[in-house]
């Protein structure tokens, strides 16, 4: 099993938690963390822009990326939403063995 951390910014604390709970429910991951504001500074439709946005750290299978990340796009409100994946290169066993647990479906 090859774990992933897919990491994504949303506008707003409920944008955060409705993608957090969708990604939860559905299986695509097993754990969102829904972290503190932070503020993104980067290059728009070639202005400076400056944003509050809430990070959000999803745990999930390797298998799973295409449909966190279509599932993410879908109740996203930015025309281009930071998704971007990191993988799991070393973790505790019995973490590891959770995760795949909590995103098993009766097809995985």
């Amino acid at each position: 099993m090859n774990a992933l951390i897919v990491i994504t910014n949303a506008p707003d604390r409920a944008v955060a938690q409705k993608i957090a709970h969708a990604l939860v429910e559905q299986k695509l991951a097993a754990c969102v963390n829904i972290l503190a504001e932070c503020t993104s500074v980067y290059r728009w439709q070639g202005k400076i822009e400056t944003a509050g946005e809430v990070p959000l750290l999803i745990k999930t299978r390797g298998d799973l990326y295409a449909e966190v990340e279509t599932a993410i796009r879908s109740m996203h409100p930015y025309e281009l939403p930071e998704i971007v994946a990191v993988p799991v290169e070393r973790g505790s066993s019995d973490y590891l063995g959770w995760l795949s647990a909590a995103t098993a479906t009766e097809t995985s």
